[in-house]
């Protein structure tokens, strides 16, 4: 795989696809504590690795996080989705035992989510302004990366 400005080279298709997805927390608690955010960030970081999935930035507030998320066109936004809720709550709980017990029923994300495509060629700035400027002015930036999918091609 080769990258070349922002895109995703393979051996048949070329792709820039940035998708911006919120997760809020079960029941919205306020569960997200420095230490989750150092999960979370962690995690994703290894998903990064094992997934064709990188993050170009991670932001909480309060109840909920922003993921800006580029991938590629084989993942659907549904896999997508799935494989960040459930990777990141599995070891929100292994690492984080006491965020278990604020939520009943063993879940850390609600069942419902956000998602949508973000323009490579100027959506990403307004989706960023916008990601700081909700909320309560609460949010918080806890990882940010450049545009890039480094992962060995699967042939």
């Amino acid at each position: 795989m080769e990258i070349e400005q922002d895109h995703v080279h393979k051996s048949h298709n070329k792709s820039a696809l940035l998708y911006h997805l919120v997760c809020p927390v079960r029941y919205r608690r306020k569960a997200i504590t420095e230490e989750v955010e150092k999960t979370i960030v962690a995690t994703c970081i290894e998903i990064s690795k094992r997934y064709e999935i990188h993050f170009t930035e991670i932001g909480i507030d309060i109840d909920h996080v922003h993921f800006l998320i580029q991938s590629v066109p084989i993942l659907s936004p549904q896999q997508i989705t799935q494989t960040v809720k459930s990777i990141t709550a599995k070891e929100v709980f292994k690492q984080n035992p006491e965020v278990k017990k604020m939520l009943w029923g063993g879940k850390f994300w609600t069942s419902g989510y956000y998602i949508n495509t973000v323009g490579l060629y100027g959506g990403r700035d307004m989706i960023q302004n916008y990601v700081k400027n909700q909320g309560n002015n609460s949010y918080k930036q806890i990882h940010t990366s450049t545009l890039q999918l480094s992962l060995v091609e699967r042939w």
